[in-house]
């Protein structure tokens, strides 16, 4: 297993961390991904570079690309809605865990 820590562009918030783990953590051969919202990154353990490579193909999809990658106004673009995404996703499971 290789663990490494990511700086990424546009993390804002909570919402954004939500939006990054629920997908990273999708990704077959991640075993772990924890975001720190304060310092933008991704503390991340995985099986092999092909697997790293899907993790950064995916952050840039989200709109969370690494700082040295080009953060053009479609990337910030594409973060906001990820953050706005995460947020609800957030909401709605607290909300359903909370009073049924």
């Amino acid at each position: 297993m290789i663990s490494e820590t990511l700086h990424l562009s546009n993390i804002k918030c909570g919402g954004c961390a939500h939006s990054i783990n629920t997908k990273i953590t999708q990704i077959e051969g991640v075993s772990s991904a924890e975001i720190n919202v304060v310092d933008g990154t991704l503390d991340t353990t995985y099986k092999s570079a092909d697997v790293r490579e899907n993790i950064l193909r995916q952050l840039a999809a989200l709109g969370y690309p690494q700082v040295s990658v080009n953060n053009d106004l479609l990337m910030r673009a594409k973060s906001y809605a990820n953050c706005l995404i995460g947020k609800s996703s957030a909401l709605f499971a607290e909300a359903k865990n909370s009073d049924l």
